[in-house]
């Protein structure tokens, strides 16, 4: 079962939140306003929902995780969205960061590998406030062809190598996202696609994110 309550007093932990992400080093005053307008709760099992707010994970179905709010808050703000900009965004899981970058005003397109979540998206009480979401069913490292170019990728799975699709569906200029690494620990990539084709790599920290997988899962 869910809550869809949204009261003071999970507004109030949110403001929690927020006031934590800020002193983490999130500085993005607008990823800032997207954290402490969505109600994270709303994305998990009311079991959860004294703890919803806390930094961390949690578990959702099909053995998946909604991610630690600072991880989202992190991979948002390398991102730097602007308004109406087109992203592709691998892996939907819990739609949580989906919903975060739609309140950001991007036009959203999101892919998830997983029928379960995918389906169970098609009715969250959420999904009618963000036209600007796109919801797909499909294999990640495929990407959306039909759907770009993009001008922002993330990815929210540990990606083994950096898929060449997913590079090809960016336009000059646009910028990756991307965990990589095999193991328990990923580096935090940003890369932006050259005029060559190419790609310029920059390095940040280390994450800890549930596998990119290839292939769709019935």
């Amino acid at each position: 079962m869910r809550s869809f309550e949204d009261s003071y007093r999970h507004k109030g932990m949110r403001a929690q939140l927020v006031k934590l992400l800020k002193e983490k080093g999130i500085t993005d005053e607008r990823v800032l306003t997207a954290i402490s307008n969505i109600p994270r709760h709303y994305f998990m099992d009311s079991a959860f929902d004294k703890i919803a707010y806390e930094d961390r994970a949690f578990p959702i179905a099909a053995d998946q995780t909604i991610s630690q709010p600072y991880t989202v808050a992190y991979q948002s703000q390398l991102l730097d969205i602007k308004p109406y900009e087109k992203v592709l965004e691998i892996g939907t899981g819990s739609g949580y960061q989906a919903i975060v970058l739609g309140e950001l005003q991007a036009m959203v397109y999101t892919i998830e590998r997983q029928k379960k979540l995918f389906d169970e998206h098609r009715k969250f009480v959420l999904r009618g406030k963000y036209p600007n979401i796109k919801y797909f069913y499909g294999d990640g490292f495929e990407g959306l062809p039909t759907y770009g170019p993009f001008d922002k990728v993330i990815i929210t799975a540990a990606a083994p190598f950096i898929p060449p699709k997913l590079i090809q569906q960016m336009k000059v200029g646009a910028r990756m996202v991307i965990p990589v690494g095999e193991g328990n620990v990923q580096r935090m990539l940003r890369l932006t696609k050259l005029a060559d084709g190419t790609t310029r790599e920059e390095v940040f920290e280390n994450f800890s994110f549930v596998p990119m997988l290839e292939g769709k899962n019935n």
